[in-house]
């Protein structure tokens, strides 16, 4: 069986594209103007969940979840930044850590510590 080898996008609608694309490149080092952002290797998960969960808003229809190597450095990053920082995080054994931030347009994006 053929299988995909990972994800080769992520699109969201918004009514600043412009504005939230500078936000996300600003704030998480996502994507630049000039090349396609590059991802270091490590494991992606891929969890549907059920339509009444609330692990994130129902009016959202998927949640982005983004690696990254220092959960408290990147959480005080971006609440330096003036970024809408959800004070609680979680920790899971043998998973990792977590923590979440909500983006300009309302986006709640989950931030994990492997």
């Amino acid at each position: 069986m053929e299988r995909v080898l990972g994800i080769g996008g992520c699109f969201i609608r918004a009514s600043d594209p412009e504005a939230l694309a500078a936000w996300y490149r600003e704030n998480l080092g996502v994507g630049s103007e000039e090349e396609l952002w590059q991802q270091e290797a490590g494991p992606t998960v891929f969890a549907p969940f059920p339509s009444d969960s609330d692990y994130f808003p129902a009016a959202q229809g998927t949640m982005l979840n983004f690696r990254v190597r220092d959960l408290d450095a990147m959480l005080d990053q971006l609440r330096a930044h003036g970024a809408d920082v959800v004070e609680e995080t979680q920790d899971m054994d043998g998973i990792g850590r977590f923590g979440w931030v909500v983006d300009p347009e309302g986006n709640r994006i989950e931030l994990w510590q492997p």
